[in-house]
């Protein structure tokens, strides 16, 4: 069951305090899971068992998102307040330096608490912040889009639709290649989890001037990219990899822009791979 837990984290004005919800399951070294803009920790259900053999998985609701609070409102969506969040979650849950592992925002994310050295090992699965201008654009773009859509559809329309296949390609193909594996219950738990978004607008204000063009030295780091994402282009991989001249770039044959659902197996294999990696194994 997911539980929530409350807690102060730092910022320039004095503590402030934030719940977050997340899922906690197995055994082993810690592994912190964040997902994309609009989604919700279940975007990492179709991995979560597999890494839990290995691994003491924490996914969180990120701040404004899922069932988490939204932040203060003297609080930035910024890149570093809220790796400062993420900071004093691991820190309030008792996890140390975690691994972690992030999708799309979720991704930079991680890259960022692997910057500040927060954490042990990253993986990055097509992070945000590697894009040119138009490639932001065109992204910011379509996620107004899908959250329009999100907000439009009265929830009637959106059960109804994913009932089937051609209904939940329609809900879901901007991020999935293969949204038919979706279940009818996760594309309305994530369509709704998308409108009730409190902090999307926010996050997507402060990502305007975002681009993640640091190394992460002395860190294992693993980027990974679906070959049909069809919101970060994969060519945003190449630019990743030279900005991080030490990470391991991976290929996700047929994976999309979240591609945990596409190809659970290789994705989770990429995580665990990456997580091993801390032991010079790479």
């Amino acid at each position: 069951m997911p539980a929530r837990i409350a807690f102060s984290f730092p910022t320039p004005a004095g503590s402030r305090t934030v719940s977050l919800a997340y899922e906690r399951r197995g055994a082993g070294e810690p592994l912190l899971l964040l997902h994309g803009i609009g989604h919700h920790w279940q975007a990492w259900e179709p991995v979560l068992d597999v890494l839990a053999v290995e691994r003491d998985v924490v996914a969180v609701d990120l701040p404004g998102f899922g069932a988490s609070d939204a932040l203060p409102a003297d609080c930035p969506y910024e890149l570093t307040a809220v790796g400062a969040v993420l900071g004093a979650f691991c820190e309030a849950l008792g996890i140390g330096r975690p691994h972690v592992a992030g999708n799309s925002l979720g991704g930079l994310l991680a890259l960022e608490l692997g910057r500040e050295k927060r954490v042990r090992s990253v993986t990055a699965l097509s992070p945000a912040g590697f894009w040119s201008e138009g490639e932001r654009r065109y992204a910011f773009g379509t996620l107004r889009a899908m959250r329009g859509a999100a907000l439009a559809l009265p929830v009637p329309a959106i059960e109804r639709l994913s009932r089937t296949a051609a209904g939940r390609t329609v809900l879901t193909s901007t991020i999935y290649a293969r949204p038919g594996r979706r279940s009818p219950e996760a594309v309305v738990a994530e369509t709704l989890a998308l409108r009730g978004a409190t902090g999307f607008h926010q996050t997507l204000a402060a990502g305007r001037g975002t681009a993640f063009r640091d190394d992460v030295p002395d860190l294992p780091v693993t980027i990974a990219w679906g070959t049909r994402d069809r919101l970060l282009l994969r060519r945003q991989g190449v630019r990743a990899k030279n900005a991080l001249p030490g990470a391991r770039l991976v290929r996700l044959p047929g994976a999309g822009h979240v591609p945990m659902s596409d190809d659970p197996a290789l994705v989770a294999r990429v995580i665990l791979d990456g997580s091993r990696a801390e032991d010079g194994s790479r």
